[in-house]
Parts: C-alpha cells; sequence; structure tokens
C-alpha cells in the first residue's frame, strides 16, 4: 500500500487526497458491491478509490464484495496524458528560429508553419 499513481482522480472517500487506483461499482439487485482497477473514465454511479480505502472497504451485512485480487495495476494514460507527452517531445525538437540548422531543415523538408513534408530518401 501507498504506491502513488497520477491519475489526476482523487479518492472520492470524504477527507481522503489519496490517488485513485480502483473503482467501486455497485450491483444493487444482487446485492454485491464490485471494487476493480481504475475504470477508464469517472461514471456517475462509480466511486474512485485510493488502495487503503478499496482494500478496507465493508459492506452491510447481507451484501457481497467482489474485489479484485493482487495489486491494481496502473490506468491507461487518458488522451490529456498522451498529447501532453507529444507537446513536451514537439517542443524538446523544436529548432530555434535563424539557426542555421533552422534553414537547412527549411529548405530540405519545405517547411509550412509548425508542420513538415519530409521527402523520402531512394
Amino acid at each position: 500500500m501507498g504506491r502513488t499513481v497520477k491519475t489526476g482522480r482523487r479518492c472520492t472517500r470524504t477527507g481522503c487526497t489519496r490517488g485513485a487506483v480502483a473503482t467501486l461499482t455497485y450491483a444493487y439487485a444482487d446485492l454485491t458491491a464490485v471494487v476493480g482497477p481504475l475504470a477508464s473514465f469517472a461514471e456517475p454511479h462509480s466511486y474512485d478509490l485510493c488502495e487503503e480505502h478499496a482494500v478496507r472497504l465493508t459492506v452491510p451485512r447481507g451484501w457481497e464484495v467482489l474485489r479484485h485480487v493482487g495489486e491494481f495495476p496502473a490506468p491507461i494514460p487518458h488522451a490529456d496524458d498522451l498529447e501532453a507527452l507529444a507537446d513536451a517531445v514537439r517542443e524538446a525538437a523544436r529548432v530555434e528560429p535563424g539557426s542555421h540548422l533552422d534553414h537547412e531543415v527549411e529548405a530540405v523538408t519545405g517547411r509550412r508553419g509548425h508542420l513538415r513534408v519530409v521527402p523520402t530518401v531512394p
């Protein structure tokens, strides 16, 4: 326990500020609470939980808990995370305007704004 996962989503338990690693969903008709890996998207009828609250969850008498066994896997990155990564790569690869390399790139690639057409090498 105590593992930190950066998802941007927090545990929904009151007063808890830890990151969410699991999703709790109730199946009322079956008197069952299901605790599984963090869902890709926050749903209105489910609850995000940190690892401690996911492991310690209790339910009323007569109810059953179906719980994920083992460690909770890291959530799949969202589009925002992937876009941030792509922006960082673009920023790192950006050529300073006015440098001799910039003119070389422009002449060879047919640069147009922030897009480039790279010729195929025979």
